[in-house]
């Protein structure tokens, strides 16, 4: 028999849950194609309204005569209406923290989601609940032979009819909700995760296996799903270690990859962490320990790209796996690093054949770059080591941050490009521009970082507490945290006395594994990260490519910049 379930266990109870049911109007059924006409959507909870919000959307283009006539939305009713970038925020901030409802969830949310990646907002992925899929799992066969809306209003018989206008129909889908909800509350669903367990997707098997996150803490940490050989499949982090693993016994747990990882699954372990940063510094190292079969990322946090100087008479870009000092860095992908070789060609007039060249006596043929002006000919004498050492310290200097004339002769070329009417050339030396200063700005913001043998750092825990990471050559070496009411300084020393011992290395990164030093950074950035004190200080060379980020997002127009590794 199984025992009661605790109030913890329970989860959300639905009259406490706060849902927005919604409805859109669109031009057409292709969220990648068509756009939203109107947007209609209650807020309900425990059977109350708390607010509506309903707004005609100018979608920018023409309404097919079909559509028009289906809807009642006309051309004219929404010329002048605002467009989805002025309502799409409004309607995001009316929706937070609630669940969505929607009749045919995956039509409307697409259109959102599409929405959102054209205005370059986040999608926020709350929980969906679909009122068909409910109603499919609810009622049988001979009770409603059609979920349709308007079927389903027929069956409930709903104070509001759909009439194909968004507000109207969202507030016949409340109706039917609470009737649905009604009747899997006799069946004992009496929570949110109960009724995203409840929907078909999730087999009686796998809502069984909700037990294997039963030991589980409601703490910040990584937990690792095992196989019946002791083998870990999956790793993950989690904010709250129990509420995260349960979600993969419920329907919100959509993917098949990892539905048939959970089939597999026997045994759920944890390690509880003192605050996020350290969850997803723990995650790194165990999935470069196991390498789980069904995670798709950072199992390989040291198999990287670099570009090096070789060391010869007259040295060229060459990349590599095992960087050394001076190496520009890391790339995720060979690809990624080619692009921004080809950029220090452009800037920088090193040769680009792999022939070796002795110091002296060079004897062979100039190819066809020589004579089209873009190599000097080391290899044929016509250049000596003397005249070909300045190309050399260009690239170094520019790696390192100490002279950034390179990216000023690349703008030069740029503008002379465009003056001659050259645009589509103009463009693709600006693209590989902007990815030569991405690369620059992170490589040296990763490479000092690294270059501190100890920082101590603190961010608020919004509790009145504070959290703190000590920092060794780029590597979490030590995390904790000082409750509200503790004397944060002992808890500091205490760290510092405890941390990992770190080994530098050669390279950028003092062997730090370049995904690992990225995520703390990215933690240091964040607003409220104060630091404690460094061993000696952190800052970024005066040339650094940091300058050139601004003019580098403008000139590829404004579109998100996104680095190798995040």
């Amino acid at each position: 028999m199984t025992g009661q379930l605790s109030f913890d266990e329970l989860g959300t109870p639905l009259r406490d849950t706060t849902f927005v049911v919604f409805d859109l109007e669109t031009t057409g059924g292709s969220a990648e194609e068509d756009a939203v006409t109107e947007i209609g959507a209650v807020k309900i909870r425990g059977g109350r309204v708390l607010g509506e919000f309903a707004t005609l959307v100018d979608p920018e283009r023409g309404i097919p005569p079909q559509v028009a006539q289906l809807t009642g939305i006309t051309q004219l009713m929404v010329t002048g209406a605002p467009t989805m970038r002025t309502v799409l925020p409004a309607f995001l901030e009316f929706a937070a923290g609630a669940v969505l409802v929607a009749h045919n969830s995956g039509f409307d949310v697409s259109f959102m989601k599409a929405a959102c990646e054209r205005q370059g907002y986040r999608w926020p992925k709350p929980p969906v609940v679909c009122t068909v899929k409910l109603a499919r799992r609810v009622l049988s066969r001979d009770e409603a032979p059609s979920c349709r809306l308007s079927a389903l209003a027929d069956l409930f018989r709903t104070a509001t009819r759909p009439t194909h206008r968004a507000l109207a129909d969202a507030k016949t889908t409340v109706e039917v909700l609470h009737a649905l909800l009604e009747r899997v509350g006799n069946v004992g669903v009496h929570s949110l995760e109960e009724l995203l367990a409840y929907l078909p997707e999730v087999t009686p098997e796998q809502r069984r296996k909700r037990s294997l996150a039963a030991h589980l803490p409601s703490k910040p940490g990584v937990y690792l799903f095992r196989g019946p050989k002791e083998e870990v499949l999956y790793v993950g982090t989690a904010s709250d270690l129990r509420r995260r693993v349960r979600q993969y016994f419920t329907a919100s747990e959509g993917r098949r990859r990892l539905r048939e990882m959970v089939a597999l699954a026997v045994r759920v372990d944890a390690v509880e962490c003192a605050h996020p940063l350290e969850a997803e510094v723990r995650e790194l190292r165990l999935l470069r320990a196991h390498r789980p079969a069904y995670n798709r990322r950072s199992k390989n946090p040291h198999h990287a790209w670099w570009l090096v100087l070789t060391e010869e008479p007259f040295p060229r870009i060459s990349l590599v796996r095992t960087p050394k000092d001076g190496a520009l860095g890391p790339f995720r992908t060979r690809q990624a690093a080619e692009a921004v070789a080809d950029a220090l060609l452009d800037a920088v007039p090193l040769r680009s054949c792999k022939i070796k060249i002795p110091a002296a006596n060079q004897k062979a043929t100039p190819c066809a770059l020589a004579e089209l002006g873009r190599c000097k000919a080391p290899c044929a004498g016509h250049q000596s080591v003397e005249e070909y050492a300045p190309a050399v310290v260009a690239v170094q200097d520019l790696v390192l941050g100490r002279n950034a004339d390179p990216l000023r002769t690349l703008v030069t070329q740029l503008t002379g490009l465009a003056s001659a009417e050259r645009f589509e050339e103009a463009a693709r030396r600006r693209d590989r521009l902007a990815g030569l200063v991405r690369s620059l700005d992170r490589a040296q913001r990763l490479a000092a970082l690294a270059a501190l043998p100890q920082l101590v750092a603190a961010r608020p825990d919004r509790e009145g507490g504070w959290e703190f990471s000590v920092v060794r050559y780029g590597r979490l070496a030590s995390a904790g945290v000082a409750r509200r009411g503790t004397r944060p300084m002992p808890v500091v020393d205490a760290l510092v006395a405890s941390a990992e011992t770190v080994v530098p290395t050669a390279g950028p990164l003092r062997g730090a594994p370049p995904e690992e030093t990225g995520v703390v950074l990215r933690w240091l950035d964040q607003p409220g990260t104060r630091l404690v004190y460094a061993d000696q200080p952190w800052s970024s060379p005066a040339g650094a490519a940091a300058a050139w980020v601004p003019w580098a997002e403008q000139a590829a127009g404004a579109r998100p910049i996104h680095d190798h590794w995040n």
